[in-house]
């Protein structure tokens, strides 16, 4: 991976306080991003920046893999890779409009950074398991991670894979569940109640760990250097994170913001900021 392009504070880049100061800027661009484009799922855009942010900035390296299975975060996977100088501005500004590379869920075939489309949910840890076997099989160098939904957690297919990649020597894999608690018909637990707990998966055979998906310094300790096979980062965080009529609120999954509310959301950010 290139080197980190946005140079925010005075901190050393890579560094956990470097990251937290990139977030907040990056938190600011994709709340403009959703508003100026009209789009919905910001709240679970908000939930995913920090694990994407630390995966582009300190994890991924030449050869490795990332693939998002929750699709409906492309926009916080186009502000990371903007913030490692991979897209531009002017990008930006075509997300979600006529013709653009930048839809609503990632589209192949345009950026390396994208190897599969995955508006479909439930089908992104099976991609990724293929790939991490691939990679064994044919002797490459490189790892491979994914990040999930806690909602993609009820599809029948993740648990094949999961159930796959236990029995099958694969290149290293870690999978990070985007674990916000809210789904599209309410809280994950009311939808179907599946406790996502580290002892479930290591029933599967797979190490896990649970972290707080906000905290850079657990984010990057989890995720750094797995050295064989697959594990589990159960990453717990908060729906519309940064923004407080968002936080942990369902309807951020559907809603647009009208401008008082962007205006309120960017004023808490930037206040933060000045907090931090």
């Amino acid at each position: 991976m290139t080197p980190a392009k946005l140079e925010i504070g005075m901190e050393a880049p890579g560094t956990a306080e470097h990251l937290a100061d990139l977030a907040r800027t990056a938190r600011k661009r994709l709340v403009r991003m959703h508003f100026e484009s009209r789009a919905c799922h910001i709240g679970g855009n908000l939930s995913a920046l920090d694990i994407l942010l630390a995966l582009y900035h300190r994890i991924l390296q030449e050869d490795d893999v990332f693939l998002l299975s929750k699709g409906h975060a492309a926009g916080a996977l186009y502000v990371a890779l903007w913030s490692m100088g991979l897209l531009s501005e002017e990008d930006l500004c075509h997300f979600h409009g006529e013709n653009t590379h930048l839809s609503g869920h990632p589209a192949p075939g345009w950026r390396p950074e994208i190897p599969f489309a995955t508006g479909s949910l439930g089908h992104g840890l099976s991609l990724a398991v293929g790939m991490a076997l691939g990679k064994r099989l044919q002797d490459q160098p490189g790892r491979v991670f994914c990040l999930l939904s806690d909602g993609e957690m009820q599809e029948g297919s993740t648990w094949e894979a999961i159930i796959f990649a236990s029995h099958h020597p694969l290149a290293p894999l870690t999978i990070v569940i985007d674990a916000n608690g809210l789904q599209g018909f309410g809280a994950t637990r009311d939808v179907a109640g599946l406790e996502l707990t580290v002892e479930k998966f290591r029933t599967f055979g797979l190490p896990a760990v649970e972290i707080d998906g906000h905290d850079f310094d657990a984010i990057l300790a989890a995720c750094a250097d797995p050295s064989s096979g697959p594990r589990v980062v159960i990453a717990r965080t908060r729906k519309g994170c940064g923004v407080s009529f968002m936080e942990n609120r369902m309807e951020w999954h559907y809603l647009c913001m009208n401008e008082a509310q962007y205006r309120q959301a960017i004023e808490e950010i930037e206040q933060e900021n000045k907090q931090g």
